[in-house]
């Protein structure tokens, strides 16, 4: 058997989240001690408290969940390792591919924080707030997805974002080609076009002044090599060297996510169990559609 580490990205959060498991772990309150040092504000009472409009900020929410998604780790190493047994492989979506790579040792949980924080930032700072959207389309295959936006992109940027599920396809772009393309998608028989409650269309062309401004921090991070291998977002593929991890953290940024990939890559590579190790259980789910066969399991508290 063969087990894979998934870690959840943007989205996942809540008010309240990782509360209940530092008030019984040792552990996770360390982590969670560790941020608000780190950061130099209380980041844990932003979890654990909110108020829920400061959570969802880019530039908290993305700290918030690596540091929730770490906390639930590390409480998993000391409390119950068995589960861990037959571990092989990480990945996250999105921001997670930064909780994956704490996880395997390749960059420090201190250092993934500030990297974190500054990426939200850059991401939010990217695109002037209402010029970009996102939508997710449900029951289209993603090769239509792709071909409807190229025909209404009209000069514009619209693209696949995530490529979450067969039948989820999230797109992203200037919010006028967003909505053209979300027609586009629904003429050619896609059940639904579902705009999304975001600050910034990610994982598109619009994020590449994010991804410049994260290359000097991301080649000044110190990394080193991934007890397991991670599998990358942008190219569905095992790496675990310093430098294949960083040029993936960096060229996500504004490339689409390539979790069915991801995860049918894991599955030819012989996982048939995943834990989803975080808030929420949206991997768990994706992977439902993706395959079957893997033995579903999430860990983010004693609930």
């Amino acid at each position: 058997m063969k087990l894979a580490l998934l870690f959840p990205g943007q989205g996942s959060q809540a008010v309240g989240m990782g509360r209940a498991l530092a008030a019984i772990s040792g552990a996770a309150r360390q982590v969670f001690d560790e941020a608000d040092a780190v950061l130099g504000f209380p980041l844990s009472r932003l979890c654990f408290e909110g108020p829920e409009e400061e959570l969802r900020m880019t530039v908290n929410t993305q700290p918030a969940i690596l540091a929730h998604s770490i906390a639930a780790l590390r409480d998993l190493e000391a409390r119950f390792p068995h589960r861990l047994d037959g571990a092989a492989f990480a990945a996250g979506h999105s921001l997670g591919e930064y909780s994956a790579n704490v996880a395997v040792g390749a960059l420090s949980f201190a250092d993934a924080l500030r990297l974190v924080r500054e990426r939200g930032r850059f991401m939010q700072e990217a695109v002037p707030a209402g010029v970009g959207s996102m939508a997710a389309i449900v029951g289209l295959p993603p090769e239509e997805v792709e071909a409807a936006c190229a025909e209404v992109a009209g000069g514009e940027i619209v693209a696949p974002a995530n490529f979450n599920s067969p039948e989820q396809t999230v797109i992203a772009g200037h919010a006028a080609a967003v909505g053209r393309a979300c027609e586009r998608c629904t003429a050619r028989g896609a059940k639904r076009a579902i705009p999304l409650p975001v600050s910034a269309p990610f994982h598109c062309a619009l994020m590449a002044p994010a991804r410049e401004r994260m290359r000097p921090l991301l080649e000044a991070a110190e990394m080193r090599d991934g007890r397991l291998p991670v599998v990358t977002n942008v190219d569905a593929t095992p790496v675990s060297r310093p430098a294949q991890l960083r040029d993936a953290l960096l060229r996500q940024i504004d490339s689409p996510v390539r979790w069915v990939e991801s995860v049918r890559r894991l599955a030819a590579d012989g996982v048939d169990r995943v834990i989803e190790i975080g808030r929420g259980t949206v991997l768990s789910g994706l992977v439902k559609r993706i395959d079957r066969s893997i033995r579903l399991e999430s860990y983010g508290g004693p609930e």
